[in-house]
């Protein structure tokens, strides 16, 4: 199948895919004659898992090494929990982050009168650097 195929099958763009292969993720795709890519069955496997990987948030750097452990028939499923884990607390420490900034925009928007005036607690909370640590 051709780039565009694969896109449509995959759910990845056509750019991305070769951002793929240009970083290593998506093995070199074959060439035609006229030296269009073509792609294979288990490339279209590979497109699934990164994107099934970066719906879960996984960097590209992680994505290459779970690229590695799936494709290693021998390897630990400790380490892909390991991975995993370590994933799961940059996670919860967005979150965290994420909560913060929601609970200070909300303490702002709280402050703010909302009216026909020109002063603004929201504005004058960021411009003097009320913010997240």
């Amino acid at each position: 199948m051709n780039i565009g195929q694969a896109s449509k099958q995959s759910g990845i763009s056509a750019k991305m895919i070769r951002y793929y292969e240009e970083i290593g993720l998506l093995e070199a795709a074959q060439r035609s004659a006229s030296g269009y890519r073509i792609y294979s069955e288990i490339d279209l496997k590979t497109l699934n898992f990164l994107k099934h990987a970066r719906e879960l948030g996984f960097s590209s750097e992680q994505m290459k090494e779970l690229i590695s452990l799936w494709k290693n028939t021998d390897r630990h499923s400790a380490e892909v929990k390991a991975l995993t884990v370590k994933h799961i607390a940059e996670l919860k420490q967005k979150i965290a982050h994420l909560q913060e900034m929601v609970n200070i925009l909300q303490a702002s928007a709280d402050d703010c009168c909302g009216n026909q005036q020109a002063s603004c607690a929201i504005l004058d909370h960021i411009e003097k650097g009320v913010g997240v640590s």
